[in-house]
């Protein structure tokens, strides 16, 4: 892999992810999301995404601006409540939807990483989630088989990275965006600050610049908070 592997921003990051390919996106609700990433998307206009994410955004920012446009064809997620776009394209067919549990969508991130092709979970046995899937018995117990992400892309958000693509992520962005930089056959990553190779502390390191190919420096953050709670003064 390359020494240096930052690239010069999103649009140059983003330049062959193109219609039909199945993207990874890093967050949770609105925290850690790659904002940079998801503009482009939206501005090339590229068509039939599979996007695999815990949430859907929200109506008028992250993935919420691609399904405004319909840029998505299916969605993979565990959780979709503060998107009325998104519950109205579920709803009228216009929108493929796979709803999993929420440890489960982690678990298969991580099988990806780890090269592994399928893993074995208790969740959803019994219910809707273990439709048309393979159950074994394990010690007594029934657990569903589930696949690892196949995924074209993976795309993250964190707060530090160098030029190898070591990164640093801050606080609850540290959710999903460490298991799916693993988990895509090319991982782009957008960063707040774009540190100078030794400055990192190895110690501090959450995602080794091994699983990275491509990363840059982030512009304009908007980091915008899902459900704003104040107490009243």
């Amino acid at each position: 892999m390359p020494f240096n592997k930052v690239v010069l921003n999103a649009k140059e990051a983003c330049s062959d992810i193109n219609d039909g390919a199945t993207l990874l996106l890093g967050g949770f609700g609105l925290c850690g999301i790659p904002e940079n990433c998801i503009s482009e998307l939206v501005k090339k206009g590229i068509k039939n995404l599979t996007c695999i994410s815990n949430n859907a955004g929200v109506d008028d920012f992250g993935l919420g601006l691609l399904l405004y446009k319909k840029q998505i064809k299916k969605m993979i997620s565990s959780y979709v409540g503060e998107n009325e776009e998104f519950e109205r394209q579920m709803l009228s067919g216009e929108l493929e939807v796979e709803l999993i549990p929420q440890g489960t969508l982690a678990t298969r991130c991580l099988a990806s990483g780890y090269g592994m092709p399928a893993v074995f979970t208790p969740a959803g046995v019994g219910t809707e989630v273990a439709s048309g899937k393979e159950v074994r018995n394990f010690n007594g117990k029934n657990y569903l088989m589930e696949y690892a992400f196949d995924a074209d892309f993976a795309i993250v958000k964190a707060w530090k990275g160098d030029p190898m693509g070591n990164l640093v992520f801050r606080a609850t962005s540290r959710n999903f965006n460490p298991l799916m930089a693993m988990a895509g056959k090319i991982t782009i990553a957008e960063v707040e600050n774009l540190v100078p190779l030794g400055e990192l502390n190895p110690d501090e390191i959450h995602t080794p610049g091994i699983y990275v190919h491509r990363i840059f420096q982030g512009k304009h953050f908007e980091k915008r908070i899902e459900q704003r709670t104040v107490r009243t003064r």
